[in-house]
């Protein structure tokens, strides 16, 4: 059986964890916004059913505005969430078959150290 260096091992570890907690960041940021993004939308139905004048009309429009930049920050943070994801499992993929390289070529030396030691 394989065996890293605990340093090795402790930095991937290290690599894994802080994408997760980068991820759970993320995640957490998204769900604040969006919250907030609701809360002006229920501002922005009351002043466009309360204020008539181009005050309320304006009010109106700049919360248009911010919705639209909002839901850009909302698109791009679920952007970088799935692309966490996504590394996270490549990172589990590889190095799940990495630990399966090791084990066969530490199988095959062992193998070949016993057809040795046998052979003497």
């Amino acid at each position: 059986m394989s065996q890293m260096s605990p340093e090795m091992n402790s930095g991937q570890q290290s690599s894994v964890a802080s994408t997760r907690n980068g991820i759970m960041a993320l995640e957490s940021a998204y769900s604040s916004i969006l919250r907030s993004l609701q809360d002006v939308e229920s501002t922005k139905d009351h002043v466009a059913a309360t204020y008539k004048g181009t005050d309320g009309y304006t009010y109106k429009t700049l919360l248009d505005q911010w919705d639209d930049q909002v839901k850009i920050i909302l698109t791009n943070l679920s952007d970088m969430i799935d692309k966490l994801n996504q590394s996270l499992t490549a990172h589990q993929q590889t190095q799940g078959s990495a630990h399966d390289d090791i084990d066969q070529a530490y199988s095959a030396s062992e193998a070949a150290f016993e057809a040795l030691a046998g052979s003497i």
